[in-house]
């Protein structure tokens, strides 16, 4: 059983951490329980009813938070011909294609998120092996693989983040700052929910949204009552 630190115990001391709060009050309290002395990142763990075992159940997407992520998001972006200077003004931190990749292969990793044209797949599917453990692989499905390049990476600029869910049907997600405040970090909690809610399958049975707890980089979960979260 993990240990808690001396910080960590008089922040959560008489608070009952098993109780579910409205989603206002509970953002506020984990915001009020950060102790660290950076910015910590807030996060957000939502259990889904699915079974992750059936393919048809396997809830994987992205999402624009309004907001923002409050950091720097460095972007690499695979392609050739005229889609190198699309993502160049678009703002991609990185663009090349087999001169990108022999440098990944090398041992190179400064990027945070990565898109790719269609037509540099069969090339970047080598180094897929070193960039699908770290969740940098570009995948069609959440909008990573497009010629629409340009517009890929200044969502990613913006606050864009990738989710799937782990074997326990459990998705995560970061949802900004400690430093934007309750509404703010509530509004980006409402857009993950929603987006959420729009990708439930429809062979999914009984309760979709079994349980949401958010927590900051250093603090506790505090549970959310799913009925008390506002939607579209």
């Amino acid at each position: 059983m993990p240990k808690h630190g001396k910080k960590y115990r008089s922040a959560v001391q008489g608070i009952d951490l098993k109780t579910k709060h409205a989603v206002k009050d509970g953002m506020d309290l984990a915001l009020k329980l950060a102790f660290a002395k950076f910015d910590e990142t807030v996060d957000v763990a939502v259990c889904l009813g699915v079974d992750p075992k059936h393919s048809d159940q396997m809830i994987r997407g992205a999402v624009t938070l309004p907001h923002g992520l409050g950091k720097e998001v460095r972007v690499a972006a695979f392609c050739k011909g005229e889609k190198e200077a699309e993502a160049k003004e678009a703002g991609a931190d990185f663009v090349g294609n087999d001169d990108l990749i022999e440098k990944i292969k090398g041992g190179w990793l400064e990027f945070d998120q990565a898109v790719a044209t269609p037509d540099m797949m069969a090339s970047v599917g080598k180094i897929g092996r070193i960039l699908g453990p770290r969740g940098l692989m570009p995948n069609a499905k959440t909008g990573t693989v497009t010629f629409d390049i340009g517009k890929a990476i200044k969502e990613m600029k913006a606050g864009r983040v990738e989710f799937k869910v782990d074997k326990a049907g459990v998705i995560h997600s970061p949802l900004g700052k400690v430093s934007f405040g309750v509404d703010k970090l509530v509004d980006n909690l409402r857009t993950v929910v929603d987006t959420l809610v729009r990708l439930k399958p429809a062979s999914a049975k009984g309760t979709y949204l079994k349980a949401l707890a958010i927590s900051t980089t250093m603090g506790p979960g505090i549970k959310i009552d799913v009925q008390s979260m506002p939607r579209e």
